[in-house]
């Protein structure tokens, strides 16, 4: 894998020459993870009917894949920084592509169980390469900051598309086909990237720590699977004993990154205002956007009575919205400020929460499409920029980890939104559309007061307009 051309290279004072070129292959490998994250959902029936999984395996179906990713995103950002950020990719796809091969084909739940759980770990070391590789192929930071905005325009659009990709192949084919997708795709990824992909790591990374790994695994699997149980089933030891296992685990993350001498993650970077204010923003972002959209979702099949693929296609402005803010993020926060635009990203998003609250099951397609389309422009803005600011915080070397850390604040958002959004909608008296109403009320309120939180914290914050 480390064999490749010297014309694609050597580096030019602009970036990569072939760093176009490479940003469609990575790009590539982002869309399949994300779409992957769920496709599974509309599967779930059909499986069910052909696997007969307890109510407890059907759980870890559908849930192992994320659990995993979150827990391992650290530790496989600093292990591309240190081995080599095309290689581990080029690995994960590999992997990614014969994991796929063994869940479409599962014939116990266990083994679908375990096969979703393995393609976690390969998710986890495709997502964190693909954005520490933008870092380094583009030098200059108005091209950095344009591929970033691709990079979550087909983030966003991957999470979209997946039950829009499900809904069309389950009414043709069996449910393991939504697993099948993923091959060709990782094998243009293996194809291309070996020889168009420039390798980089950090020079002088320092061994990687298996206990640490263990630690964040630990520590960010049992807060989410307590976080999740929680909130759809309420109260129970299991869950409760996770969530305080985990965080005793993330604390003894954190000291002993504070102590070793090479760290998987370098704590001193949260001292960085921008850094910091960043990540949380990202997470609240991703907060309102995961939450909203996976309750508005069944709101259009449980109360208006659509299919599972016009819910999907009803909830297409909220990508049109990210795609089209996403690629113009970042020359807007270069125009006007990197507060102003996370800020407004974030209020935006909060602002359309506060809308949804009004709705009632009457409610035409308008007032939703409208309040989708702003939901998804807001995070195109807020959480662009802020992985650019994320990004550009560090040096070259630490990518990989600062890559990591962003999309854990996505992971941890998106299963907090569901959670605890979830929560309320299943509490609130009266039926589901007053639960959702009692929602997005308190999502716009979580919302709003991030907005305030990134004026004051990312002020003086600027991008870079030259490498």
């Amino acid at each position: 894998m480390r064999t490749t051309s010297p014309a694609l290279t050597a580096p030019t004072e602009q970036g990569h020459p072939a760093r176009w070129l490479a940003l469609g292959v990575l790009t590539l490998a982002l869309l399949v993870v994300t779409v992957d994250a769920t496709v599974l959902g509309l599967a779930i029936p059909f499986l069910t009917a052909d696997l007969h999984p307890s109510s407890t395996q059907l759980l870890w179906i559908g849930d192992a894949y994320s659990f995993v990713i979150a827990g391992l995103l650290v530790s496989m950002g600093s292990l591309g920084d240190r081995i080599g950020r095309k290689r581990l990719l080029l690995t994960g796809a590999a992997a990614f592509g014969a994991l796929s091969l063994l869940a479409a084909y599962a014939t116990t739940p266990g083994l679908l169980i375990a096969a979703r759980a393995l393609m976690g770990v390969a998710g986890a070391t495709l997502m964190p390469s693909t954005l520490a590789l933008i870092r380094n192929l583009f030098t200059d930071p108005r091209e950095r900051s344009f591929a970033i905005g691709v990079w979550g325009a087909v983030s966003t659009a991957g999470a979209a598309l997946g039950p829009v990709v499900g809904g069309i192949l389950l009414e043709h084919f069996w449910w393991g086909s939504v697993f099948l997708i993923n091959l060709p795709v990782m094998a243009v990824l293996l194809v291309v990237g070996v020889k168009l992909l420039p390798e980089s790591r950090d020079p002088a990374p320092g061994p990687w720590d298996p206990v640490s790994v263990l630690l964040s695994l630990a520590g960010m699997g049992g807060v989410v699977y307590a976080v999740k149980d929680l909130a759809a089933y309420g109260p129970s030891p299991v869950p409760l004993a996770a969530g305080a296992a985990g965080l005793v685990c993330l604390a003894g993350f954190v000291r002993r990154q504070l102590v070793l001498p090479a760290p998987l993650l370098d704590m001193r970077l949260f001292r960085n205002r921008g850094f910091s204010a960043s990540v949380l923003a990202d997470l609240m972002t991703v907060f309102g956007l995961a939450g909203m959209i996976f309750f508005l979702s069944q709101f259009l099949q449980l109360v208006q009575g659509r299919s599972p693929l016009q819910a999907a296609l009803a909830e297409l402005p909220a990508t049109l919205g990210a795609v089209g803010t996403g690629l113009v993020a970042g020359a807007a926060a270069r125009r006007f400020s990197v507060r102003t635009v996370v800020s407004g990203g974030l209020a935006a998003v909060g602002l359309a929460l506060a809308a949804l609250a009004t709705l009632r099951p009457d409610s035409g397609y308008l007032l939703l499409g409208v309040a989708l389309l702003a939901i998804g422009a807001g995070a195109g803005f807020s959480f662009t920029v802020t992985a650019d600011v994320i990004l550009s915080s560090v040096p070259p070397r630490q990518a990989g980890a600062a890559s990591a850390v962003s999309e854990t604040a996505y992971e941890l958002g998106a299963a907090l939104g569901i959670a605890l959004l979830g929560s309320i909608v299943t509490g609130a008296a009266g039926d589901f559309t007053a639960g959702l109403r009692a929602a997005s009320a308190v999502g716009a309120a979580v919302l709003l007061c991030g907005a305030v939180m990134a004026w004051r914290q990312l002020r003086g914050q600027r991008l870079a307009v030259s490498g």
